[in-house]
């Protein structure tokens, strides 16, 4: 019998986001020595944070794609057009920036699979 591997979860975040979930043990390089999180700061290109996040998106061993909702914004029309369960992107807040349910496009596309009587 095989055994089969897990799947990762990736983070793309500011510096202080990639620390915190790379101590915490998410943290991992591939065959390729490609690794699941990449952290964002003042230098770090938009272009460079789509060819990330769609690099994650066609990797076949990561499953949850954490996302900065600031940096979120930044690459939205890329994420609206994930349409995938797997992986699943949240946005997640920053230490800069407090979590804002209206920008998170994901959590407006759950929201209208659901009618409101399904609450009560």
């Amino acid at each position: 019998m095989a055994l089969q591997k897990g799947k990762l979860i990736s983070v793309i975040g500011d510096e202080d986001t990639c620390i915190g979930f790379v101590l915490g043990g998410i943290g991992e390089m591939n065959k390729n020595r490609s690794s699941n999180f990449m952290s964002v700061d003042k230098n770090t290109s938009i272009g460079e944070i789509e060819e990330t996040f769609k690099s994650f998106l066609k990797r076949d061993d990561i499953a949850i794609i954490l996302i900065n909702q600031n940096i979120a914004e930044m690459i939205r029309h890329v994420i609206d057009s994930h349409d995938l369960p797997i992986p699943s992107i949240l946005e997640i807040p920053s230490k800069d920036s407090p979590y804002d349910p209206s920008k998170d496009s994901i959590l407006r596309r759950a929201k209208g699979m659901f009618a409101a009587e399904d609450f009560r």
